[in-house]
């Protein structure tokens, strides 16, 4: 095999002009200090942090490929939960921006998350119907509760019980005891999809929203509250014993409702808010304290409700009851109590409405102690803003306090072009144009256009010429960031704008069946002294159909002209006569060029094909199946036959027209791309996409060999099929309500692998040792004993040891997963030596946590296996002993960190009464000043 040509691969360079995407949610993030100062907001698969005063990026939480769809951060505000379209959920650290915890185990995009409100529990839905319920403290999953039939749009933990409530789009809201993982309640009172769900006035009602513009209250009992209201509670309690007293109690409850499911909790409708919105809820939450409540639909305002407290409601009714004794006074015989009580509007009260410029995707809250509510909106066209709200005003009126747009634009770009330097890219969308410094990222000009498709740097890089759907060219100065000229070019919309070679002119071509030259002039205003750049038309081609696109060959002599006729022509310049036509692709052609030498032009079409054609007799030299949905864009890179395409499938792909390879796929966006640019040098890309970001692509100088992508490409295949493998099933396991919270994933089996090289090594290395001691008892002295260098590197560690580091290393998330595909020929191994690494006392919780599962899916054959039975007697001495040995140090430290606890405080106290009794004495002084003074003016 001869040398293979050798290509330099492109990486991601950055992710720009997104300030977050539509499809995650908002939320305040305490950070600096403030709870209500930096806002998360999802960008593609990274997770953006920022500063709304300051209207800059504090912190980006970078993601994998994945996109992101659900950000909650934890209670103590230290992180931040996100979850991801593949279904994966990643914690990150907001102080160090790393992800500290991956979990695994959804099959489909995560709808939901919730932490309980101690931190220590999280919970998730996903589109996959499935709510699992993870250990973050143990960074594993605890159980996967099934019962929902379409996608979980919410999960709320509730406070006091262990209890769990989840809504979803099959039109149910289900209860879930926690204790005994099964579904005890479902509310089935909705028609339609229930979007969006909140726990208000202490957990005892629960709001619903869906597809109509009710919200729907419902009433939460728990049923342990419920007394007789008959019989007192002295008289009901006097003379019976506490085991007769539980025999009254589970009467009463079951007096109370027949079905068992009524036994914990009584959810009875107690009503319904009306929301102004028509169509349906899209968020609906509460803030942290519960006395805020708000709700969107598909449009562009936010809703806002306060929760009466219990003493509010006490003193409203107070004020009612006065109010009808007035009026009653009249009638003595009728008892106004009984008439008097506050209806639902009175309790969630309207508090005002919040229009926001544009669609509303998500939305975050804040109350501040002062009882300033402010609250975060994430917005569809690409915009965050904040909004203060103060609830003591007579009328509560929002005022925006932030508006953050500068990094983006507000619609999808359309076309994208590079500066000749190298350095500033164009970007233009339907209503401004942008020019961002590459090497920084930021913005350096915006400037207001109308809807743009094609776009050009005038040669200098002083001026910008941008084409419009409306047909007109506008001109822009850079340095003043001013429209200098607005030209009626086209009667139709300006599809593609070409320089010339010579750089003289340009020409554009249209949906008016025309091409149309155009050269740039130096013209005098009246008003001013210096000339400024304008545009002549000197020429027109006349063509039967609209054309898409145009492009000069670098010598200037033809001319291609891409129609909607699916054909390609070109033409002489000189003379405008016809010269070939490019005739084979089933649909029109969206995007060509020509490369440097003039030898080859590629043609880019909306049948996803693209095809290589010579230039000199118009043959097609390949067609190649590009894409899997039409081809947006492309372009050569400079001095070379290679190329870069854009397909709507939101791939960016790179080609060689000499051997027609395909070389390798940038994948970053998530949605259509719908231009891409090349540094005038060929080391950078830029692209643009529905998804409203730009991405940047750089040249590195690590060779790319195609088998080797081929084989990577193989690979990652290989690992997305392993993932979509039937799970593997536990022997005499039926499906039910729960199940095992993770998942089999390429990880999970290369965990278990680790594991069996461990255990054969270890068997290996026994061997070995037994050997070497019948060869030294033959010998009649030491012999000296190879060490394995595995275990050399590990610093010289006994076989036994090194199963252990191994274990170690195997993620908590995946720990179970990887016990699930791992045969049964290695199990009695590591029960010996799990009984021998507890009897040393090590890693005793985590040993524990694997032996059980062992026990619990290998039971069978472990029971029936003879020689496991000494092994098992043994483990069941030695873990029952270690467990209450790791009891009654946790007790001991517990109660040490009790001790101290009370210690702190009492100090504490003592400080604060001391600091107390210094303020009432420096009043005092402040008094006697003031009275001093008061007498000497008199």
């Amino acid at each position: 095999m001869g040398l293979t040509r050798q290509y330099l691969r492109y990486g991601p360079a950055a992710l720009f002009g997104l300030l977050g995407s539509a499809r995650g949610s908002a939320a305040f993030v305490p950070l600096r200090g403030e709870r209500a100062r930096c806002v998360a907001v999802p960008a593609c698969e990274h997770v953006l942090v920022w500063d709304t005063r300051k209207g800059e990026k504090v912190l980006i939480l970078k993601g994998l490929k994945q996109e992101v769809s659900y950000l909650c951060p934890s209670p103590d505000g230290l992180h931040l939960a996100v979850g991801y379209e593949d279904g994966s959920i990643r914690i990150f650290s907001l102080l160090s921006g790393e992800a500290t915890i991956t979990f695994n185990g959804h099959k489909a995009a995560v709808t939901a998350l919730r932490y309980d409100h101690l931190g220590g529990r999280l919970v998730s839905g996903s589109k996959d119907t499935d709510v699992i319920v993870w250990d973050v403290i143990n960074e594993s999953g605890l159980y996967r509760l099934k019962g929902h039939k379409d996608a979980v749009t919410q999960v709320l933990f509730l406070k006091e019980k262990n209890l769990l409530v989840t809504s979803g789009k099959d039109t149910l809201v289900k209860w879930w005891d926690l204790d005994t993982q099964h579904c005890f309640k479902t509310l089935v009172g909705h028609r339609t999809e229930v979007w969006g769900m909140a726990l208000i006035s202490e957990e005892k009602r629960l709001i619903t929203g869906s597809a109509d513009s009710e919200l729907r209250v419902w009433d939460i009992t728990y049923i342990q509250e419920v007394k007789d209201p008959d019989e007192p509670e002295s008289k009901k309690n006097k003379g019976s014993s506490p085991a007769a007293e539980e025999n009254t109690e589970e009467d009463e409850t079951l007096e109370l409702d027949e079905s068992p499911e009524e036994r914990l909790v009584k959810c009875s409708k107690a009503g319904s808010i009306m929301r102004e919105g028509r169509d349906r809820v899209v968020s609906l939450a509460t803030d942290r304290t519960g006395k805020i409540l708000a709700c969107h639909g598909t449009d562009a305002v936010l809703e806002v409700f306060s929760v009466l407290s219990e003493e509010e409601i006490q003193k409203k009714l107070e004020k009612k009851m006065k109010k009808a004794k007035k009026k009653n006074k009249q009638n003595l015989e009728e008892e106004p109590e009984r008439s008097v009580e506050l209806s639902l509007q009175e309790e969630i009260q309207r508090v005002t409405n919040i229009r926001a410029s544009s669609k509303i995707k998500s939305f975050d809250l804040v109350l501040s102690p002062k009882g300033e509510l402010k609250i975060v909106l994430l917005l569809q066209n690409n915009t965050i803003e904040t909004y203060n709200l103060n609830l003591s005003a007579q009328v509560p009126q929002a005022v925006r306090a932030s508006r953050i747009t500068m990094g983006g634009h507000r619609s999808d770009v359309r076309t994208l072009a590079f500066s000749s330097d190298n350095i500033a890219i164009l970007s233009a969308a339907a209503e401004s144009v942008k020019i961002w410094n590459r090497s920084t990222l930021q913005c350096i000009r915006t400037m207001d256009c109308e809807y743009a498709l094609c776009s050009l740097f005038v040669p200098g890089d002083r001026q910008v010429i941008v084409g419009t759907k409306t047909g007109k060219l506008q001109l822009y100065e850079l340095a003043s960031g001013s429209l200098t000229e607005t030209l009626d070019a086209h009667d139709g919309a300006v599809w593609s704008i070409a320089l010339s070679p010579d750089q003289r002119g340009f020409v554009t071509g249209g949906a008016d069946k025309c091409v149309k030259f155009w050269e740039f002039e130096l013209v005098k205003d009246e008003s001013s002294v210096q000339k400024r750049l304008s545009v002549k038309h000197v020429r027109v081609l006349q063509l039967d159909e609209d054309v898409l696109c145009v492009r000069y060959s670098p010598n200037q002599k033809l001319l291609a002209v891409s129609l909607l006729d699916c054909t390609v022509k070109i033409f002489y310049i000189d003379t405008l006569k016809f010269f070939l036509s490019l005739y084979g692709h089933k649909l029109p052609v969206l995007c060509m060029d020509i490369s440097y030498d003039g030898a080859l032009i590629a043609t880019g079409s909306a049948d996803r094909n693209v095809k290589i054609w010579g230039l000199d007799f118009g043959d097609c030299h390949r067609s190649l199946f590009a894409h899997d949905d039409s081809v947006m864009y492309l372009q050569f890179v400079a001095k070379s036959h290679l190329f870069f395409t854009a397909g709507k499938d939101s791939k960016i792909k790179q080609w060689d027209a000499d051997k027609f390879e395909h070389i390798q796929t940038l994948e970053g966006h998530h949605r259509e791309v719908w231009c891409l640019a090349l540094s005038p040098n060929g080391d950078y890309v830029v692209s643009a996409s529905h998804d409203k970001s730009l991405r940047l692509w750089e040249r590195t100088r690590e060779p790319l060999i195609l088998e080797e992508e081929r084989e990577m490409q193989r690979e990652a295949e290989y690992e997305e099929s392993v993932a979509k493998e039937e799970q593997p099933v536990v022997a005499g396991e039926t499906q039910g309500e729960t199940g095992l919270a993770g998942k089999k994933t390429i990880e999970t089996i290369k965990a278990a692998e680790q594991i069996m090289e461990a255990i054969e090594l270890y068997r290996e290395e026994m061997a070995k040792l037994m050997e070497h001691k019948a060869i030294c008892k033959a010998a009649g002295k030491e012999v000296p004993f190879p060490v394995n260098p595995i275990l050399r590197a590990y610093g010289n560690i006994t076989p036994s040891a090194y199963v252990l580091e191994v274990f170690k290393k195997v993620k908590s998330s995946e720990l179970e997963e990887a016990l699930l595909v791992l045969p049964f020929s290695y199990v009695p191994d590591l029960l010996r030596l799990f009984n021998e690494y507890i009897q040393l006392g090590s890693e005793v919780e985590l040993l524990c946590r694997a032996l059980l599962f062992l026990l619990k899916i290998h039971f069978g054959q472990i029971t029936s296996n003879h020689m496991l039975v000494s092994v098992i007697e043994n483990l069941k001495q030695t873990t029952i002993s270690r467990v209450s040995d790791a009891r009654d140090v946790l007790g001991f430290n517990m109660a040490g960190l009790q001790f101290l606890k009370r210690e702190i405080e009492a100090k504490d106290e003592v400080m604060f009464f001391a600091d107390a009794t210094d303020r009432f004495e420096e009043k005092k002084r402040k008094r006697k000043k003031k009275e001093k003074m008061i007498l000497a003016v008199h």
